[in-house]
């Protein structure tokens, strides 16, 4: 019998840090040394060395699986390859870079998937990624430093990980390895000294991944259901998507539903534009992806629909989104939910801009 025949759902460890160059690889091949030395079964599935000489002298002795070759337009890539993984089979496998984003045609789109395909066949994973990765936080990052982050996931994968290492170092200390040369070669760590890595922006982030750390003990210390919910109004706006951020957000910090409700005159988008039916469709798959449930309700009026479904539901927080307009007119739709839910708690959220 093979182990993904006879095997519980392996166990899920992140080394989570705020930065490149923190030193979570390195934290994490530590213990991959600790437990081969107490004579547990562990390969490395996947290392992304970037010549940092500490790091790969921490893979000495370890056994390393090959990694798949793969073409796209033309050019030759590496990945790692998963079905050998599972044909290896081991007791512990360690993944560099779980967010990281597949090369196009591969089985599944994310690293984090084939993670995920790794657990169920009942093998434990340890695997590291940075804070900014998160969805959640893909507006508090660019607030913070200024750049998008595209290579983005889900908040719900962390959640599925039986702990979660936070691997702290100052942003001095950080600052003094990327100038040595510790993290990147000294052309590269020249610009991201002139980018993402300074000081300022470095303390802001660290700050923000000490508090989700602490948020992920809080998470796994909560054995009781809350009873909060959220609501939150889909649009063809723009900045629909933040505001799916920011309540998914505070739904996960509450351990609250969610709900993502658009208000349509029919019972599905027909009575919409190809160009809005496309966006709100957009809207509404990225609060699925979020696994955040959705719902397409008819009402001629979107205010009293929304409280409708939330007074029946035992909604706690509505989130709405709005224009940059100062002033909201008695009719506007933010109004009548504020006159309507006078019982629940409203959150009206504009997009702000990018602190200079």
């Amino acid at each position: 019998m093979t182990r993904s025949e006879s095997a519980v759902r392996g166990r899920l460890k992140i080394f989570l840090s705020y930065a490149a160059g923190a030193g979570k690889t390195y934290r994490m091949l530590d213990e991959v040394q600790q437990l081969k030395g107490q004579g547990v079964d562990v390969v490395v599935g996947y290392f992304e060395p970037h010549g940092r000489k500490d790091t790969i002298d921490k893979t000495d002795g370890l056994e390393m699986i090959p990694r798949r070759q793969c073409e796209y337009r033309g050019c030759s890539f590496e990945e790692m390859d998963t079905d050998a993984i599972l044909r290896r089979a081991p007791k512990v496998c360690a993944v560099d870079e779980f967010p990281h984003t597949n090369i196009p045609g591969s089985k599944r789109a994310k690293r984090w998937e084939d993670v995920m395909v790794l657990l169920d066949a009942g093998i434990d994973v340890m695997t590291t990624m940075n804070l900014q990765h998160l969805e959640s936080l893909n507006d508090e990052i660019f607030q913070i430093s200024g750049i998008r982050v595209r290579e983005t996931m889900p908040d719900w994968v962390i959640k599925q990980a039986d702990e979660v290492v936070m691997v702290d170092v100052t942003p001095e200390a950080l600052l003094n390895r990327l100038r040595r040369g510790v993290v990147y070669a000294p052309d590269k760590a020249t610009r991201a000294l002139e980018n993402f890595f300074k000081e300022q922006t470095l303390t802001a982030l660290r700050e923000l991944a000490l508090r989700q750390a602490a948020h992920e003990v809080e998470v796994r210390q909560e054995d009781q259901r809350p009873a909060d919910r959220i609501l939150i109004h889909i649009t063809d706006d723009p900045t629909t998507a933040m505001l799916i951020r920011r309540g998914k957000r505070v739904a996960d910090y509450l351990g609250a539903e969610c709900f993502a409700i658009y208000v349509s005159s029919r019972t599905d988008l027909s009575d919409l534009s190809p160009e809005k039916r496309e966006t709100v469709e957009k809207h509404l798959n990225f609060a699925r992806n979020l696994h955040i449930e959705t719902r397409v309700l008819p009402g001629e009026s979107p205010a009293d629909t929304l409280v409708d479904f939330a007074h029946r539901h035992q909604v706690t927080q509505i989130f709405l989104t709005r224009s940059r307009r100062l002033l909201l007119p008695a009719t506007s739709l933010v109004s009548k939910v504020l006159r309507l839910a006078a019982d629940i708690q409203v959150t009206i959220v504009a997009e702000r801009k990018k602190r200079m």
